[in-house]
């Protein structure tokens, strides 16, 4: 019995990494934005195909859930310093299949996370924002830095599962396996939630 228990206490934290609802409980208080990150032109090519018409459609799912609650979306873009893309060449640009809209806050970064060296954590407190949800690219890079950015800033963070893509699909899957995710469903769940 003593055995099992400890079993059990030692699978404890991949149980939790497996189940899909957030393991802190929901609170009223969850005042939560779409952070879309990288999903230009440029990098786009570069992610794993088998993940990429999937993300795209889920990326568009998680924009329209939560314009369907009048909340915020943040669309981040990535432009090197060195290398581009710069703002107003092509493939700087989102597909033009992702559903953001020209007065979505938009915010340009030049390192992995969107909270390095940006006005994005000023705009999420002047907004009263504690939740962010991440979808994009990479999964392994950029959106992965943000999501740690936004925890050691203080914010709850999730990533939208099948909404993130990276250059390897089994690379993703790790993401999602040591990162908050959170499926389609339970973001409707979410936000729904916080209307009642």
């Amino acid at each position: 019995m003593k055995e099992t228990l400890l079993v059990l206490l030692a699978m404890m934290p991949v149980l939790l990494a497996q189940t899909d609802m957030p393991r802190k409980p929901l609170s009223k208080d969850m005042k939560p934005v779409l952070l879309v990150i990288d999903i230009q032109e440029r990098y786009l090519p570069m992610m794993a195909s088998e993940e990429k018409d999937l993300a795209l459609r889920m990326i568009n799912g998680a924009i329209w859930i939560f314009r369907q609650h009048d909340l915020p979306v943040i669309r981040v873009y990535h432009s090197d310093l060195q290398f581009g893309p710069n703002p107003g060449d092509k493939d700087f640009e989102f597909p033009s299949s992702v559903i953001i809209k020209d007065d979505d806050v938009k915010v340009i970064k030049n390192y992995p996370s969107a909270f390095t060296k940006t006005e994005l954590e000023a705009i999420l407190r002047e907004k009263d924002i504690n939740t962010v949800f991440l979808c994009g690219l990479s999964a392994v890079g950029c959106v992965l830095a943000t999501y740690f950015g936004a925890m050691d800033r203080g914010f709850e963070a999730f990533m939208v599962k099948d909404a993130i893509m990276s250059h390897k699909a089994d690379y993703t899957e790790v993401v999602k396996e040591i990162t908050e995710t959170v499926t389609f469903k339970t973001l409707q769940f979410m936000l729904e939630y916080l209307r009642k």
